[in-house]
């Protein structure tokens, strides 16, 4: 009888009498999602778990997921598929999804994947280490109920040491037509400034020089808090949050997304301008160019909106970077709507846009209606679109040519070891050289000047001073 070999596979540390094995976070998504992953790589760090030195030989496999686009999600899917053949031969590996496929698809999940343990939607991510409890209690547990988000997020392993991810609101009450984030995130909860305040000064003190103040629709921030001044203003709003958090000692440079035009007030433009940490860059998505597809879309604002605040926020700081998202070949969406997209894109001059073709999604109106377009005409303008964002910044970045830069280091290039990699206070993703960098002259965390001397579509190069 021939005998069969089989490769060799790394016995999982359960297998070998370890209490605590090692884990392995896949993250699909917003930086919502990486942000969530964090928090749980530090619960699963502070119950023993180390970090696999790969997927496949981990002990316990979460994967993180987006449900916001199809195909984000049928890949997560195909990640299942493996991993669930893997936990035939070994029982004890523990398999989790989390994030928003697990929120909407709850208990079908399990149906669909029962080697699954755990299923834990976004609103669940800090209470991880219970949820685990009762997975080792013999338990297949599903968390999709709606609940209280924890404010003690101290416990997360970040990937940077030098930029860092805050939460300050969950959730969203919005209802655009398209998406399923209100349905998978929950209604929105903000954080207390206090909270928000002590987790910076937290990071500060740990070396941190950049954040990243984070929400669904970070605009709403503090509607759903206390707080009328004896005018009737609202005392919590992001305006003032972006205040109150700004002197803490060590922290250099503060950012903030995603922003909804809806919300997006002069006020806040003018703290921006007013507040030296405050970088100048803004993510404010448009979606659509056509005053037609964004009331169909529910979107609450007009393109002359959208243009109005753009040219506040030049007005006041011209050197500013804008980003934002669109969706072509949205439901009932004709070639000349579609050419209002391209205009605006052109005229309004991004230096960045995310870029998507409609999906529907489960549980949204417009998946719903019969005016769906073709995935050939998807395909068709999404790429002529694509074409003209990548024309469009790098003409943007033409701007920098010549002009030195203050950049923050977050580390070395992963493509050359000789260069140093950061970013300017516009989110211009930078390279660069020095005589020093052999020397140890730069460190992650410096903010030195760079002269730039090379552009790119979406980034720089240049030689520090």
């Amino acid at each position: 009888m021939k005998a069969i070999s089989t490769p060799e596979v790394e016995i999982p540390p359960f297998i070998r009498g370890k209490e605590r094995g090692s884990y392995w976070i896949t993250t699909f998504g917003c930086q919502m999602n990486k942000a969530d992953s964090e928090r749980m790589a530090g619960i699963l760090q502070s119950m023993g778990y180390q970090e696999a030195s790969a997927e496949l030989n981990a002990d316990l496999v979460l994967y993180n997921t987006c449900s916001i686009r199809d195909n984000a999600e049928q890949k997560v899917y195909s990640y299942l598929g493996r991993q669930a053949q893997r936990k035939h031969d070994f029982p004890g590996l523990k398999l989790i999804v989390a994030g928003c496929v697990a929120q909407q698809e709850g208990e079908a999940l399990l149906r669909r994947v029962p080697e699954l343990d755990l299923v834990m939607g976004p609103q669940h991510a800090n209470r991880l280490e219970t949820l685990l409890n009762q997975v080792d209690n013999g338990q297949q547990v599903v968390a999709t109920d709606e609940y209280l988000i924890l404010e003690d997020l101290t416990t997360a392993k970040r990937d940077s040491k030098i930029c860092a991810w805050v939460n300050v609101i969950y959730g969203c009450n919005e209802r655009c037509t398209y998406c399923v984030v209100p349905s998978v995130r929950g209604k929105e909860q903000s954080r207390a400034p206090e909270a928000i305040k002590h987790e910076i000064e937290g990071l500060a003190a740990l070396g941190y020089k950049e954040i990243t103040l984070l929400g669904q629709n970070i605009d709403a921030y503090g509607r759903d808090l206390p707080g009328i001044s004896s005018t009737g203003r609202r005392t919590n709003t992001l305006t003032d949050l972006l205040a109150f958090v700004h002197d803490v000692d060590g922290i250099e440079r503060i950012r903030f997304a995603t922003s909804h035009p809806r919300y997006f007030t002069s006020r806040l433009i003018q703290a921006c301008a007013d507040l030296p940490k405050l970088c100048e860059h803004f993510h404010i998505p448009f979606q659509s160019g056509s005053n037609e597809v964004l009331k169909a879309m529910g979107r609450g604002y007009t393109i002359e909106r959208y243009k109005r605040i753009l040219d506040q926020i030049r007005k006041l700081m011209p050197d500013a970077s804008i980003s934002a998202d669109v969706i072509v070949a949205f439901p009932g969406e004709s070639d000349s709507q579609f050419r209002e997209t391209l205009s605006i894109v052109e005229e309004l001059g991004f230096d960045q846009v995310n870029t998507a073709a409609y999906s529907p999604r489960p549980n949204t109106p417009a998946a719903k209606w019969p005016n769906q377009l073709p995935e050939l005409i998807k395909v068709e303008r999404l790429k002529e679109l694509n074409a003209l964002v990548e024309k469009v910044a790098k003409g943007r970045n033409g701007r920098y040519m010549g002009r030195i830069e203050e950049v923050l280091i977050e580390g070395f290039s992963p493509k050359n070891k000789n260069q140093l990699m950061g970013r300017t206070r516009t989110n211009r993703l930078t390279f660069f050289q020095s005589d020093g960098i052999q020397a140890g002259a730069y460190n992650p965390g410096d903010l030195v000047q760079v002269q730039i001397n090379k552009v790119h579509s979406f980034s720089v190069s240049g030689i520090a001073l």
